[in-house]
């Protein structure tokens, strides 16, 4: 395996309300390290926690044996944009990112490494064979995936895809996407690199319940779709389509039987159907349209997707040896 630097391995942990597990994720950490030969830096990013995530991480960091840097971001924008803000402060020359949450195998980072280590691949994601969440949870998980393989990425796992290592020229192609309201996920398949896929099976969650909410999912799927895909126009196309037809059919239909004496007075039904048919199909065009529109206009403003408020470095004594285990 080819050799590797003093700490060249950094790990991106974005936490939100995620106090309580951060015990059990510092004494991960720190075995992470010992197998990593002590290799590993880890940068905490606070995505504007309303916890004491932030006041813990500061005072138990300076004792911990990994290197570390934590950013505090100036409120809550958003996981992806936290971790983009990770890989950008991270000065290792492998990446990983991993939930806080711990329902993603340490172990898992370490295997990671392994692989991106031999040069012979550039991405690495992990595939859920299994997850420990309860019956709604999964079936969700379930649903949401599938729509998501279908309509944006038929290249994503069946259980999506929630860590994720790199090397360098992979991750700065990462940064260099500078798209407003879109999918990180969407963007790793979307670069495509040399990449490979380690299955794994999810961990039950132990501390708090998940802040990815349903409400979240579904912004997020729109916001993949909309920058990954121009189906909702395929199928706004095809719907126009088809209700023109409708509305001639219907027309040669009134007509004939106009001429045929068939229809002495005008229908008001058909007439009001006709009207609100057509009205909502002009609504749901507008806003189809009005959604490709404004992520255009966000994009042309070119905000920074987060900002940190503050860059605390951890470090510790230099560690001997010189490659992974």
């Amino acid at each position: 395996m080819n050799n590797m630097s003093v700490r060249d391995l950094s790990l991106i942990i974005p936490v939100y309300k995620n106090e309580a597990s951060l015990p059990d994720l510092l004494a991960a950490l720190r075995m992470l390290n010992e197998s990593l030969n002590g290799r590993l830096e880890v940068v905490f990013v606070i995505d504007g926690s309303p916890d004491r995530c932030y006041e813990l991480l500061r005072e138990q960091l300076p004792a911990c044996p990994f290197s570390a840097k934590l950013v505090l971001l100036s409120r809550n924008f958003g996981a992806f944009s936290a971790v983009r803000m990770g890989l950008a402060h991270a000065s290792g020359s492998l990446f990983a990112v991993m939930a806080a949450d711990l329902q993603e195998p340490p172990e898992l980072v370490s295997r990671m490494f392994e692989v991106l280590a031999s040069g012979e691949k550039d991405v690495v994601v992990g595939v859920r064979t299994a997850r420990g969440d309860p019956l709604l949870q999964r079936w969700q998980a379930q649903l949401f995936w599938g729509a998501y393989r279908r309509w944006v990425v038929p290249e994503m796992p069946p259980g999506g895809v929630d860590i994720f290592a790199c090397n360098r020229a992979f991750r700065d192609a990462l940064l260099g996407l500078e798209e407003s309201r879109s999918s990180l996920i969407a963007q790793i398949f979307w670069l495509g690199f040399r990449r490979q896929e380690i299955p794994y099976e999810r961990q039950t969650r132990q501390h708090g319940s998940s802040a990815w909410t349903w409400r979240k999912k579904v912004a997020y799927l729109a916001d993949s779709v909309f920058s990954f895909t121009d189906l909702p126009i395929r199928w706004l196309l095809l719907t126009g389509t088809l209700g023109v037809l409708a509305a001639l059919a219907l027309g040669v239909t009134a007509v004939a039987g106009r001429l045929l004496g068939l229809i002495a007075v005008p229908g008001y039904a058909m007439t009001l159907v006709a009207i609100l048919f057509f009205g909502a199909l002009n609504l749901l065009s507008l806003g189809i349209v009005g959604a490709y529109a404004w992520r255009a206009y966000e994009n042309t403003k070119q905000r920074p997707q987060a900002v940190a408020l503050s860059v605390q470095h951890f470090q510790t004594s230099a560690p001997s040896g010189a490659s992974l285990p």
